[in-house]
């Protein structure tokens, strides 16, 4: 059985958010962030995992959102290209 979790973050809605852009527009685009931590109530970080089957290795993806006063200040990605850059679990396991 394939395992998916986190939030999957289409890369057309992703390169639809921009600078200055308020919170509710971010979570129109995004939808709610996996994480919001509140003691980094400035940044929302949505992670995708993926492993298909019994395969060892996961697909893993990030966004995260940075905001002043609250808007975009800054975002940071993490997405490898199609079918590319999968990291295996036993490596980091140990």
């Amino acid at each position: 059985m394939s395992v998916q979790q986190g939030n999957i973050v289409e890369l057309e809605d992703l390169n639809q958010v921009r600078e200055g852009m308020t919170r509710s527009q971010v979570q129109f685009l995004l939808g709610t962030p996996l994480i919001s931590d509140p003691f980094h109530a400035d940044r929302w970080d949505y992670t995708y995992f993926y492993r298909q089957g019994r395969r060892r290795q996961v697909s893993r993806h990030w966004v995260t959102i940075y905001f002043e006063d609250d808007r975009v200040a800054r975002i940071e990605t993490r997405i490898p290209p199609p079918g590319g850059e999968n990291v295996d679990v036993a490596a980091n396991e140990r």
